[in-house]
């Protein structure tokens, strides 16, 4: 499904109706207590860091120069959204380069909602041979749908059950690149 393009002026109106959640404080408050807590658990591990794209992209590249210990960095993109809103079966668009068995990797989200995307990749990295696989995501939107048992390892902020932005997530495409969290008016979810 192809993402639908939206004006200038129709972005500006969802972010003025947006209800801001977290703003670029609390957003680098959260990335430096992540840092603190990954450091403290996989310094000298040198991991296999795994940004999931493109949501990732933000959260990994504020959280990276944060570790101050050996660490590789590669990607790995998989989706069930592709532009939409409503997830399907998962689909890889491209798999780490970086060879993971014996390693230990950290995959890095912007976001844990229903927790599909991520636990296939969790079992991608173990099926890859990855010694130890841990979870580290900006924000975690706790729900009913979430697959069963599933946690982030790291988490950040909490958002409530809403159609979320900023900091990596995007709003149809967009928006990624807002320096805070925001939940979408209700009549900008559909």
């Amino acid at each position: 499904m192809q993402t639908p393009v939206l004006t200038a002026e129709q972005l500006d109106a969802v972010l003025a109706r947006a209800e801001p959640l977290h703003d670029a404080s609390a957003i680098e408050h959260a990335l430096e207590r992540m840092a603190a807590a990954i450091e403290e658990r996989l310094a000298g591990s040198n991991p296999v860091v795994l940004g999931v794209m493109t949501g990732a992209i933000v959260p990994l590249g504020r959280l990276l120069p944060q570790l101050g210990f050996a660490l590789e960095v590669d990607y790995i993109h998989a989706t069930r959204y592709h532009g939409s809103t409503v997830g399907r079966d998962l689909v890889w668009l491209a798999r780490p380069q970086t060879p993971l068995r014996g390693r230990t990797v950290l995959v890095v989200d912007d976001i844990l909602d229903e927790g599909h995307t991520l636990a296939g990749i969790v079992q991608e990295c173990r099926d890859e041979g990855a010694e130890a696989v841990f979870t580290a995501v900006l924000v975690d939107k706790p729900n009913v749908r979430r697959v069963p048992g599933l946690a982030a390892d790291f988490s950040g902020l909490e958002v409530p059950d809403r159609y979320v932005f900023g900091a990596g997530m995007d709003y149809r495409g967009y928006l990624r690149n807002v320096d805070g969290i925001y939940a979408a008016h209700r009549d900008d979810e559909g």
